[in-house]
């Protein structure tokens, strides 16, 4: 289906009749509420991806769609990179995955994907590697059809022309295109050819396109609220006048909803709050004007549009007008709206195809009109993007197209049956006598009133027979008088042998006038009518009764044209027929002609009257030549006017006698002259023959120069195919060189953060293979291992190690075997280490190695031994059959034999930690034992004793020798006393 623009050609392409259309025929969306927006990447999309997110909020209400060139063998990680740059949920899409606002759907490597009713629909890509990839204008026109106006494109970095077809049909949906800068993109390929083509409502660094979405989305909030006002808004029609006035064309008839949707977004674009604003804005800047009416003419079409509707008039219509054509009869086909031509294209191409199976040279006349110059330029030049793989099959393109280096273009013997032409259906008067009228996608976006008024001028174009072609949301409404159905489900109509259409259009108020001249009177018609006639009878007249017999060739002598009776001086030549008026020459007129035309030819002179004997069968007659350039014909192609005008030689009168002898010289005279004008003829004709083969011989090598051309051709279309796979292989290694790169960096923090964290733990570890060589260690490693960093690689029984005693390697062997963590406290030195091996386990849960890990223990191994030598001395003490008390610095109890709490008493619980006067009742607080505890203070002193006889409470008189020893350490610093008590 080809989608047209305003009334001559729709702004929108024809959504998917899935969608759900208003009382306009407007399509709306029937599967989501929300926004989707699809983004098309690829070389160096990773990173603006990235950028993207980065900067789009995780609330914004739009679902998100992300289409890359990826390598197919490859496994993506797009969704794990992605998903550090944004709060929103990111997955690789799977098979009928609803779409969902707030998310982000990745494509799976070696899958197209495309949306359909709201869901994401998988196939396997059916291209080899380095194949064309068109998978972002794939998704993007199947976006175009499911969602409409709530539609989303983006373009991102990457090259060659993907997305711009899809942005094509996003655009003509009503949706919103955004492309990336291309002087911020890594790769400007796509985005220059999306913006090349003219399909960028914006062009934005990445990081300003999240702003441009929440505009969007406003700007759609506030014309669902005010939408009934804005299409009964009066202040929009001065809009149109100005329009109208500045291009010529009227879109009042064009429906409000979809004029008010175009406007807005214009006024969007500039700031503007409401239609006078934007008024005043189209007055003060005259370029808006063209840029508001090329919003409303938005070319969307493509190639075989919707494959059934060809494949049926290629089986069912065409062969029948083709099989009833006489070879002086050409089909004549218009399609009117056509854009860039594609389905002008299309059909001249059908007809190509039917008139080889049927082995017919048959005339083709295709009319193929819009009111876009640019469009039609297009058309005209027909040369096509590469994307026009997805609609034309390989054969076709075989066939029918010449590869370029910016893409495709059309043979010129496709190109030369269609007729491009800047025509309105409207304001111009039609094509007539047409057998096929194809007109799709126009009529829904016009008013109800302006498509009745159509459909008797497409009725009177037609001939009784004609088919009509109309797009399935469109039909002929309520005109059955002149059309019948020839398949209700295609929209195709027959048109009927009725004048109905000839009254209507005398009624009708459409004016085939030129715009802005008041259409003539009733009264001054009849007149101008009656001048034509008379002014047209006194030319033919006139022509008839003077004008002398002429041919109007081309400059090889071709016959284009031919007045009056020629044939004195033309006859049939025989052989092989020819329409060459030198090969028609009679005898005497061949050699003059050839010279008269050759130099028109080269000088541009002109041949007037030149006499010269034509023989005919029945006699021979003097006849005045002339051969002009044909005044009027232009610089490009000039052609010449060749006339022949018949002289009547006066008779003689009879009166005179002549002798005998001068009748018999002059008749010698006559004989010789002729005898030498026949060597003459014959020596010209046999340079004329030389001539001929000579250019036949030019033909042949110019032929086969052809064929040398087409090799080369061939050729260097091979190595095109050849590059562009190339091009697209080295797309995908820059894309997996992007993650991959994306990949190294995360990696490489990891591995930051582990040498941080093993450098902060203060552990030894050696990384070891199953060799047992060295495959990393840290820093405290090499207090138990003597390393150095040029070790990595080398035996680990190669290293001297500072260990006593151990053999760590035979543990590491045997971990190897049993996959049995070992544990074991070794030394080094001074220095205590918990040793700890363990087998190394990769990801996949394979063993390659052991780690061994050294903990400093040494605190801990002191604190036990200190331990075992504390528990050891008070064995001892308790063995001691005296009395005996430990006491600290402060001379409070650390601890006593149960001697000495037998003997004085006391609580072994509640006295230890007490001040030695403060236990028993106080019964060691006294002078003398104050004077002699304070003395040891002194570190002079180490042993003393004291021998005294003190009553004690509960024992009486008791007689005692007390000693006291200082338990000092190595630094001579007391932190024991020792206090032993002898009962004498």
């Amino acid at each position: 289906m080809t989608t047209h623009k305003n009334p001559t050609a729709s702004p929108s392409g024809d959504t998917d009749q899935r969608a759900t259309r208003d009382a306009n025929g407007v399509a709306h969306p029937a599967f989501s509420t929300f926004p989707v927006v699809a983004i098309g990447a690829s070389a160096g999309g990773l990173e603006a991806f990235e950028q993207f997110f980065r900067a789009m909020p995780a609330d914004s209400g739009m679902g998100f769609v992300l289409v890359q060139h990826l390598d197919p063998t490859h496994t993506s990680i797009l969704s794990e990179i992605l998903q550090r740059s944004t709060a929103m949920p990111v997955v690789e899409a799977v098979q009928q995955m609803p779409i969902e606002p707030n998310r982000v759907y990745v494509i799976p490597p070696n899958h197209d994907m495309v949306i359909t009713r709201g869901a994401l629909c998988l196939s396997v890509s059916s291209r080899s590697r380095g194949g064309g990839q068109m998978a972002i204008d794939r998704c993007f026109r199947s976006l175009a059809e499911d969602q409409g106006e709530y539609a989303v494109g983006i373009v991102l970095s990457g090259t060659g022309t993907d997305g711009t077809l899809g942005l094509r049909a996003i655009h003509g949906a009503g949706g919103l295109c955004l492309v990336q800068d291309p002087a911020t993109a890594k790769y400007d390929g796509m985005p220059t050819s999306a913006i090349q083509a003219g399909f960028a409502t914006q062009v934005l660094a990445v990081q300003d396109m999240p702003k441009a979405l929440e505009a969007d989305a406003r700007l759609r909030r506030l014309m669902a609220q005010n939408q009934g006002a804005a299409a009964a808004d009066k202040r929009l029609t001065r809009v149109l006048m100005r329009l109208r006035s500045a291009t010529g064309h009227d879109f009042s008839q064009y429906k409000k909803s979809t004029l008010g949707r175009r406007i807005a977004r214009r006024m969007a674009q500039h700031g503007l709050a409401d239609i006078p604003a934007y008024e005043r804005y189209l007055a003060e800047h005259p370029g808006e004007v063209q840029a508001l009416f090329h919003e409303l003419l938005i070319n969307v079409t493509s190639f075989f549009r919707d494959p059934e509707i060809f494949g049926y008039l290629k089986a069912n219509v065409l062969p029948g007008m083709m099989a009833d054509r006489t070879m002086g009869d050409p089909l004549r086909i218009w399609v009117a709206g056509c854009a860039t031509g594609e389905e002008a294209y299309s059909l001249a191409m059908l007809l190509r195809e039917l008139a080889d199976e049927q082995h017919l040279d048959l005339p083709v006349q295709i009319y193929s009109t819009d009111i876009d110059a640019e469009a039609i330029a297009i058309g005209r030049t027909g040369l096509y993007p590469p994307n026009i793989t997805e609609d034309v099959s390989p054969e076709r393109l075989r066939r029918f197209f010449l590869k370029e280096d910016k893409g495709y273009r059309v043979r010129k013997e496709i190109r030369e049956m269609v007729i491009f032409a800047l025509q309105s259906v409207i304001k111009d008067p039609p094509f007539t006598r047409l057998d096929v009228l194809s007109c799709r996608n126009l009529l829904i976006y016009l008013e109800p009133e302006l498509q009745d008024r159509l459909m008797p001028i497409f009725h009177y174009a037609l001939k009784p027979g004609g088919v009509l072609c109309l797009s399935p949301s469109e039909s002929i409404g309520s005109h059955q008088d002149l059309f019948e159905t020839v398949d209700r489900k295609f929209n195709i109509y027959r048109a009927k042998s009725t004048l109905a259409s000839r009254r209507a259009l005398l009624n009708s108020r459409i004016a085939w006038t030129p715009e802005g001249t008041p259409s003539e009177s009733g009264a001054a018609r009849p007149r101008l009518l009656r001048e034509t006639s008379v002014t047209e009878l006194a030319r033919r007249a006139l022509l008839q009764a003077f004008a002398p017999a002429s041919v109007l060739t081309e400059l090889n002598g071709d016959i284009l044209f031919v007045h009056g009776e020629t044939g004195k001086y033309l006859r049939l030549a025989p052989g092989q027929p020819s329409n060459n008026i030198l090969d028609m020459a009679r005898e005497g007129l061949a050699l003059e002609l050839r010279e008269a035309m050759h130099q028109a030819q080269s000088e541009g002179l002109p041949t007037l009257d030149r006499e010269i004997a034509v023989h005919s069968p029945d006699q021979t007659q003097t006849v005045g030549l002339s051969v002009r350039v044909l005044p009027g014909s232009g610089q490009g192609h000039k052609l010449l006017l060749v006339s022949f005008r018949e002289i009547e030689r006066p008779v003689p009168r009879r009166g005179g006698r002549r002798s005998k002898s001068s009748l018999s010289a002059e008749a010698l005279r006559i004989e010789e002259l002729e005898r030498e004008l026949v060597l003459s003829k014959q020596s010209m004709g046999a340079m004329v023959e030389e001539q001929q083969a000579s250019n036949e011989e030019l033909q042949s090598t110019n032929e086969e120069l052809q064929s040398t051309n087409e090799e080369l051709q061939s050729t260097n279309e091979e190595l095109e195919t050849s590059k562009e796979e190339l091009q697209s292989v080295n797309e995908e290694l820059v894309t997996v060189n992007s993650e991959l790169h994306s990949k190294v960096e995360q990696l490489t923090s990891m591995q930051d953060d582990m040498k941080n964290l093993l450098d902060n733990i203060s552990v030894g570890a050696i990384f070891l293979d199953r060799e047992l060589m060295i495959r990393r260690f840290t820093h405290d490693a090499t207090s138990v291992y003597r390393l150095v960093a040029t070790d990595l690689g080398r035996p680990l029984a190669d290293i001297r190690s500072e260990l006593k005693e151990v053999d760590l390697l035979a543990d590491a062997r045997s971990v190897l075997d049993t996959l049995t963590p070992i544990e074991r406290e070794v030394q080094a030195g001074r220095v205590w280490y918990l040793a700890r091996i363990q087998p190394y386990r990769t990801m996949d849960n394979v063993i390659e190695g052991v780690v061994l890990t050294f903990n400093d223990v040494t605190e801990r191994v002191q604190a036990i031994a200190a331990r075992r030598a504390r528990d050891l001395a008070e064995a001892i003490v308790d063995t001691v059959h005296e009395p005996l008390v430990v006491l600290d610095r402060q001379l409070q109890i650390v601890t006593a034999n149960s001697a000495y709490w037998s003997r004085f008493g006391g609580n072994p619980v509640g006295d230890v930690g007490k001040s030695l006067f403060q236990t028993g009742a106080g019964q060691w607080d006294f002078a003398a034992m104050h004077e002699w505890l304070d003395a040891m203070g002194s570190p002079e002193r180490t042993i003393t004793a004291l021998e005294l006889a003190r009553e004690f409470p509960a024992l009486g008189q008791q007689n005692l020798k007390i000693s006291l020893r200082r338990v000092t350490e190595k630094g001579g610093h007391s932190d024991l006393v020792l206090l032993s008590i002898q009962v004498l």
